[in-house]
């Protein structure tokens, strides 16, 4: 499916789920559709499932706006609370569109929880009350992290089969029945036999020829400047202290400042990729941790050099692996609902980088990485820190063990569902009339409370029009459009 298929699916208010290879375009077709709500006065919700996530799409935490918080079950007292709660209800019944990010990073027991939450707060027995439902996200990307799971992750044995935890095991999915939107261009690796590594491991196909390819890029040690990927923090820190204690110029410090919801904060505080204290030196291999949307200077994952410090404020001047010199000054990651700011850190968007985790490099994509995957533990660990780069050539490659190249068991059996469905719902669209569809989203829109841009042309009705599923067992005999109730 492209991104325009993709797209006039979610202006007819169905639900869907959007999903796709690294580099395929998901957070550009979602940061599309939500530009359009927003053109025609529509404010959704835009959430994700973790903090530092949340930040990347100026949205909140799921688990804040739905008002769960750390809870891993509900109550009927819970439930109470919440609805009596007048931010977090309000705020519910006020949305049309609630849209989570990173939804493989969700536990199967917490979308369970958030669809109670809803239909509670919004008093109608409908998956989550009605809303239209945007979840987003690539299953093949590191998994949800449990508290409840005592076992240490770096115990994990092949042996270990966990029971299934993501998000599609939760009765809420088999309820809100989304239409599957699998996006299929590449807009992130440039070569074609790195592309095809890649989807190997998704569909399970790796074979020797492909860890052949690999062995081609085994290096002992980095080159010098070239972001490193490690399974554990300890390699990390040891790695980007080192380096700059080699480093022989004054240090400067640069502490994070917050304000707002201390529970929200703390949040922030673990999820943001700069750490709360800054310690910089000129000649420092830095990485930038956010997109500068405003000037687009940088992106999260531009690498670059401090080459100074500002003489009027301090702050480092950087050169980036572009030739882009810059005064980097400190930005804000926050946490917001309906607008409303409730919790923001800020810091200089940097972090030495020398080194990182895997975990911090999911969702970057960097020109050139070296890796030692020889102590992955968790499925799909070797999957990200590999398609976090462009092409092959980009790749030094320590070592791997056999579970850096796994993937769990359930994802791949979904992965084959959500391809044939996403085939399909391209199928039952294209027989829609241009004019007919283009009246589904004026009157999704009005269904909103929106204002539609422009008057639109066609017959087709809003109540009771329905899309038969070409895959009944799947998708049911047909999928109705309801107009959302406030």
């Amino acid at each position: 499916m492209t991104q325009t298929e993709a797209l006039k699916i979610l202006k007819t208010g169905a639900n869907v789920f959007l999903t796709g290879e690294p580099g395929s375009g998901k957070t550009h077709t979602i940061n599309q559709y939500v530009a359009w709500l927003r053109k025609n006065s529509i404010n959704p919700s835009v959430t994700a499932s973790t903090g530092i996530a949340a930040t990347h799409i100026g949205g909140s935490t799921i688990h804040s706006w739905s008002g769960i918080g750390i809870k891993e079950s509900l109550t009927e007292y819970d439930l109470d609370a919440i609805t009596q709660n007048k931010r977090v209800s309000d705020q519910i019944r006020d949305t049309r569109v609630l849209i989570i990010d990173e939804v493989s990073m969700l536990s199967c027991n917490t979308l369970t929880m958030v669809d109670a939450v809803c239909r509670a707060v919004r008093r109608d027995p409908r998956p989550f009350g009605g809303l239209q439902v945007v979840l987003v996200g690539d299953f093949f990307q590191l998994p949800p992290i449990v508290r409840s799971e005592a076992r240490a992750q770096e115990e994990l044995s092949l042996d270990d089969e966990p029971a299934s935890l993501f998000a599609f095991s939760s009765p809420a999915w088999d309820e809100l029945n989304p239409f599957i939107c699998y996006l299929e261009e590449q807009h992130r690796q440039e070569d074609a036999a790195f592309l095809d590594l890649l989807s190997a491991i998704r569909r399970n196909g790796f074979s020797e020829e492909h860890r052949a390819l690999l062995r081609t890029r085994y290096a002992k040690t980095p080159k010098k400047g070239t972001t490193q990927l490690y399974a554990h923090n300890a390699n990390v820190d040891t790695i980007n202290d080192a380096e700059l204690g080699k480093l022989k110029q004054e240090s400067r410090r640069f502490e994070m400042d917050s304000r707002g919801n201390e529970r929200l904060i703390s949040g922030l505080k673990r999820g943001c990729l700069s750490p709360e204290l800054l310690t910089l030196k000129i000649d420092a291999k830095v990485m930038f941790t956010k997109n500068d949307i405003a000037r687009r200077s940088y992106v999260n994952g531009t690498l670059g050099t401090v080459t100074g410090f500002a003489s009027e404020t301090g702050y480092p001047i950087v050169k980036t692996h572009a030739g882009n010199t810059l005064v980097v000054e400190p930005v804000e990651w926050s946490v917001a609902d309906n607008g409303k700011i409730l919790a923001t850190i800020i810091q200089l968007p940097l972090r030495l980088a020398w080194a990182m985790t895997v975990h911090k490099s999911q969702g970057m994509s960097l020109d050139a990485a070296h890796m030692d995957l020889s102590r992955a533990f968790e499925y799909g660990q070797g999957y990200v820190a590999l398609s976090r780069v462009r092409t092959l050539e980009g790749l030094s490659l320590a070592g791997f063990n056999d579970r850096a190249l796994l993937v769990h068991p359930d994802i791949l059996a979904r992965d084959a569902a959500f391809r044939e469905l996403s085939d399909a719902a391209v199928e039952a669209f294209q027989k829609i009339p241009a004019t007919d569809l283009a009246h589904m989203h004026a009157q999704f829109i009005k269904a909103c409370a929106g204002r539609p841009q422009s008057k639109t042309s066609g017959t087709l009705q809003t109540e009771g029009s329905s899309i038969t599923s070409p895959n009944k067992k799947r998708y049911g005999t047909t999928i109705t459009r309801r107009r959302p109730r406030s």
